[in-house]
């Protein structure tokens, strides 16, 4: 189109025609859903060094020395001896293999909301002594989403060479799925894996006190001697309560907004969520591959549990890589009933509101004045 014809077109909207998430069915490879288990992008730059603890509350200085001192602990030789058994003297018999490092092979970050136990976790990654290939960073969700991809024994195999797993959010309100994983981690100790968990609360128990450490030893029951507790004392500043999500745009601001920038999506909510349904929550992170935007119109409140679970999923992937999410219809604190907020969930769906208000915000600059 010319400079000419396009100065004559009435509409400001661009020619681009936006993507849409709707019309993605990613197929992720195996070797990709690990080569992904990594600490996201907001996550890209933490160490220990920007870790700033509050001066008031010593036990974050401390979990700092400890983690450090449990990350140099990682070097050398994988626990489990790694590699082929060696023949001792002259080729007869077997050599003794290496001693696994003294002490717990785990740690668990119990703290408040807000205090930074994401951060520390995301530190101790990148300050483990491996390769990245050697190391896994991923919450319990896509945890038991890469045992639905390969299979346990397969999810057992792959992790089995990795120097350290590491967890976050670690799953309490899903028996089944804190059996499954229990049983993986517990694999994976007898390989040789270092483990280190944050856990979210108990339904029930919201509220009720900011330390989990006690459920967390109980519910993975044998395993709770691999690890230990790091208690995180500090300001509990989400328990103020569900953040204000800002006034939703219109259809026609959405939209405008959604063919005016490079790289956005444009969907209808309800689509969205029938979407979701037909994708494999694994594959949720190939699914916002390349977005700088998500555009929706029509939200509206979330039909059912199962629906409402998947988008948390979508939530934090979308979180995890910054995307704005700019929409039109109900304000995002008003997607979940009031019974899904009072029940088993409830922790997974402030989150989700937490963080869909925060990339509501964000995205508030992509509308044009």
């Amino acid at each position: 189109m010319s400079s000419s014809s396009a100065a004559s077109q009435p509409s400001p909207i661009a020619e681009a025609s936006p993507l849409s998430l709707c019309a993605r069915e990613p197929h992720v490879p195996a070797d990709r859903l690990v080569a992904e288990m990594v600490p996201p992008p907001r996550f890209d730059s933490v160490r220990f060094g920007t870790y700033i603890p509050d001066p008031n509350q010593p036990s974050q200085t401390e979990a700092v020395q400890v983690l450090e001192s449990f990350a140099a602990g990682l070097g050398g030789a994988h626990a489990s001896g790694g590699g082929k058994p060696r023949r001792g003297l002259l080729g007869f018999g077997r050599a003794k293999a290496p001693k696994a490092p003294a002490g717990p092979r785990g740690v668990y970050l119990d703290g408040g909301y807000g205090v930074g136990k994401t951060h520390l976790l995301a530190s101790l990654w990148h300050a483990t002594p491996a390769e990245p290939s050697l190391k896994a960073f991923g919450t319990f969700v896509e945890l038991t989403n890469l045992v639905g991809a390969l299979g346990f024994q397969q999810t057992v195999q792959t992790l089995s060479g990795h120097r350290l797993l590491c967890i976050d959010e670690f799953e309490l309100d899903d028996p089944g799925d804190t059996v499954l994983v229990s049983t993986l981690l517990g694999k994976l100790v007898d390989a040789g894996v270092a483990l280190a968990a944050t856990s979210n609360t108990l339904p029930g128990k919201l509220g009720e006190g900011r330390f989990a450490a006690a459920d967390f030893l109980r519910e993975i029951q044998g395993l709770s001697a691999h690890f230990r507790a790091l208690r995180i004392d500090g300001e509990d500043y989400r328990h103020r309560g569900l953040p204000q999500a800002p006034d939703p745009f219109s259809d026609e601001q959405v939209t405008r907004a959604a063919y005016a920038t490079e790289g956005a999506s444009l969907d209808d909510f309800p689509g969205l969520l029938e979407h979701l349904a037909r994708v494999h929550p694994s594959r949720y992170g190939a699914l916002t591959d390349g977005l700088k935007a998500v555009c929706l119109t029509g939200v509206q409140p979330i039909p059912d549990q199962s629906t409402a679970l998947r988008l948390v999923v979508l939530a934090d992937r979308l979180y995890d890589r910054e995307v704005p999410v700019l929409a039109s219809g109900l304000p995002f604190d008003r997607l979940f009933s009031e019974e899904m907020l009072d029940g088993g969930y409830r922790k997974k769906y402030f989150r989700a509101i937490s963080r869909l208000t925060a990339l509501a915000r964000d995205a508030r600059g992509l509308v044009a004045d």
